[in-house]
């Protein structure tokens, strides 16, 4: 917990400058692989409550990161895309997330770079099949 939260302060630390809020970068991360997905996906995918996701979902949209489309006139989803100003800053949030990366990791062998992420890999598995099993 304790990497955790330091790792976390680092980073909530080096965007301060940002109009970003908490919640925020992890939306604008993973739209940067799955723009254009309705907003339950996104929710899902940033495990985020389902009302959570609405409120900064409409302070991404009122400063410009996203815009929410209907598209087929399928008036029960509207699609999430980047714009300008969001893929901007998922380059501003790719450079901060590298250098916080590289410190935390300063000192390990690729190898052992490597050996953690497929470590931190499992326990996400294992986590994730935890909560499906409690459903």
């Amino acid at each position: 917990m304790s990497d955790h939260f330091l790792v976390q302060k680092s980073l909530v630390t080096s965007i301060k400058d940002s109009e970003l809020t908490p919640g925020q970068p992890k939306i604008l991360d993973y739209l940067q692989n799955h723009n254009g997905c309705v907003q339950k996906e996104i929710a899902k995918g940033c495990h985020i409550e389902p009302a959570s996701i609405t409120v900064i979902l409409k302070g991404m949209e009122s400063k410009g990161y996203i815009e929410r489309k209907m598209l087929n006139g399928d008036r029960r989803s509207l699609y999430v895309f980047l714009t300008e100003k969001g893929k901007k800053y998922i380059e501003y949030l790719n450079e901060k997330f590298d250098k916080v990366e590289n410190t935390a990791l300063k000192n390990f062998s690729e190898d052992e770079k490597q050996q953690l992420n497929d470590l931190l890999m499992r326990v996400y598995e294992n986590m994730i099949a935890n909560e499906k099993e409690e459903i």
